[in-house]
């Protein structure tokens, strides 16, 4: 094996993976795929996203070297940037809720981030001190929700691989929607080459804001944020379904027990889509993007 330069090179090389184990279980007549897009730091996805944003904000001259980056997030994203600026030479910036617990706050510490903690009020509140906190602080905001660079990462990455490795084999592709980044670069790029392979975003049925649903509660992190983001691209869309916590857990759980895939909830909830998709006789060669793996220790 070659010398890499960079950890962030093998992120992007993400395996496509037969699911035979599961699919058995659940008596399909084909193996579902997985694109496993989790090999980073933090263990999902957005390890890639975050150090891509960096760097075509650099390209661009937007962020200068030692200049601040500012994100309203506590999750997933917020961790990868952590990480993505630590190595970068950035100061990290990230704006949370008061109601986030401490030992997340923690956790984003220990990365590198600093935090800035806001009252109240939403997700526009959150939005709002980030802005004023790059403002202040002459720091580049990512407005990770509504920044074009998330999906054109996936434009770049997710969906070229994906089309390289399975285009000729698949005719559906199953993304779960947080920031909207992945569905929307995915869609945009496989739909120019393949507009029969049909594109499907799945949400939290319990929080299903882009399907016009009930807004709740939901136990499945990295999607749900209870609103439809701008970096959502709805004409690239064929079907969006909802899947429950108890069913994308579930799913998590048995694509562990019978292939081994350390799936979290988010790549359950794709799993649990892509059944009901192939039931509904939707599709008979579905691809679920996994974009996060559950850590077990």
């Amino acid at each position: 094996m070659a010398v890499l330069q960079s950890y962030y090179q093998d992120v992007y090389r993400c395996p496509v993976v037969s699911l035979s184990g599961y699919s058995g279980r659940h008596g399909l007549p084909a193996s579902i795929l997985a694109y496993l897009d989790f090999g980073g730091a933090t263990g999902t996805c957005k390890d890639g996203v975050a150090e891509t944003m960096l760097a075509f904000a650099t390209e661009r001259g937007d962020l200068k070297p030692g200049m601040p980056v500012v994100e309203a997030s506590s999750g997933s994203f917020g961790a990868a940037l952590a990480v993505s600026c630590a190595t970068t030479g950035h100061p990290c910036i990230l704006v949370v809720p008061s109601s986030l617990p401490m030992a997340r706050r923690q956790h984003l510490q220990s990365l590198g981030a600093r935090i800035v903690v806001c009252s109240g009020g939403g997700r526009r509140a959150l939005e709002r001190i980030a802005v004023e906190t790059a403002q202040r602080h002459g720091g580049y905001f990512t407005n990770y929700f509504a920044n074009d660079d998330n999906p054109e990462y996936h434009r770049r990455v997710t969906g070229p691989q994906i089309l390289k490795a399975a285009g000729d084999s698949i005719d559906a592709i199953i993304a779960g929607v947080g920031s909207g980044g992945t569905v929307t670069g995915v869609a945009e790029y496989i739909k120019a080459w393949n507009s029969m392979i049909r594109i499907v975003a799945v949400e939290p049925s319990e929080c299903a804001a882009i399907s016009g649903g009930f807004i709740g509660h939901h136990g499945i992190a990295g999607m749900g944020a209870g609103f439809v983001p701008e970096n959502y691209n709805p004409y690239v869309v064929d079907t969006v379904l909802t899947v429950s916590t108890a069913d994308a857990e579930r799913a998590a759980r048995e694509v562990l027990a019978f292939d081994g895939v350390p799936a979290c909830a988010s790549a359950g909830a794709t799993l649990a889509a892509a059944i009901q998709l192939m039931r509904a006789g939707k599709a008979k060669h579905p691809l679920c993007i996994f974009a996060g793996r559950k850590i077990y220790e």
